[in-house]
């Protein structure tokens, strides 16, 4: 892992934003793995900047989504297609159909889960997935639990997530129960990681990510077997690298 530390979350976005773009401008046709929720908001937007510049252009590279929940209309101002079409797609020039949400409204769910991710492999692996992580270590809506699976699933979200989610709706009984998420196997696929970790309040999930033991009850802590992982974060974190 290599660990980068910013005094504030606008440099952080700045930095982050600019990872992903030298991975387009390098390889245009690059597939991205991208993220939802409060985290990369930021990013984002200055990703929009660049390319509204004339900087960068997306007009060849691919993304595919980490999640989406289950049974929430994609127009719903909180499904993650939603989000991602308000605050990336509809702004730069990538093609519709170069962009990949697992549909949480498929009749037959389980079959969605499977063709994702053979619609995933058959493209290549992902260059660079952008993470953000839980309070509870959680990555995508991989719960912690005593068994984690490996490929994109349906996953009953804890009390806890929902907890954490209810922010973004009108009320805590409004926050869907279930989700469609990659698996930790089909995240550890990519060829490289940027996980981003913001807020005072991470900071103990994200010690334990980078330093506790590797355990499926964080499940953000298998990013330590991953042999190309990028943190960036406002924490006073370190990385205790041990030989």
């Amino acid at each position: 892992m290599i660990l980068h530390k910013f005094k504030n979350q606008s440099d952080l976005d700045r930095a982050a934003a600019d990872l992903i773009i030298s991975m387009v401008r390098s390889k245009p046709n690059a597939i991205l793995g991208m993220a939802t929720g409060g985290t990369p908001i930021g990013l984002y937007k200055e990703i929009v900047k660049t390319y509204q510049a004339g900087l960068v252009s997306f007009a060849h590279a691919k993304t595919f989504n980490l999640d989406e929940y289950v049974g929430l209309p994609i127009t719903h101002q909180e499904s993650y297609r939603n989000f991602m079409q308000r605050n990336l797609f509809d702004h730069i020039d990538i093609k519709r159909e170069n962009t990949h949400v697992p549909d949480g409204n498929a009749a037959d769910v389980d079959a969605e889960c499977r063709n994702y991710d053979k619609m995933m492999f058959e493209q290549g692996p992902v260059d660079l997935q952008l993470l953000g992580i839980g309070g509870n270590g959680h990555i995508g809506f991989n719960e912690p639990d005593e068994h984690l699976s490996r490929g994109t699933y349906k996953v009953t979200l804890k009390q806890e997530t929902r907890e954490a989610n209810k922010r973004f709706f009108n009320h805590i009984d409004e926050v869907p129960t279930h989700a469609v998420t990659m698996g930790m196997g089909t995240i550890m696929q990519a060829r490289a990681i940027l996980l981003v970790v913001k807020g005072a309040e991470k900071a103990e999930i994200l010690d334990r990510t980078l330093n506790g033991p590797i355990t499926t009850q964080v499940p953000a802590s298998l990013l330590q077997t991953h042999p190309r992982v990028i943190v960036m974060t406002d924490c006073d974190v370190d990385y205790k690298v041990s030989f």
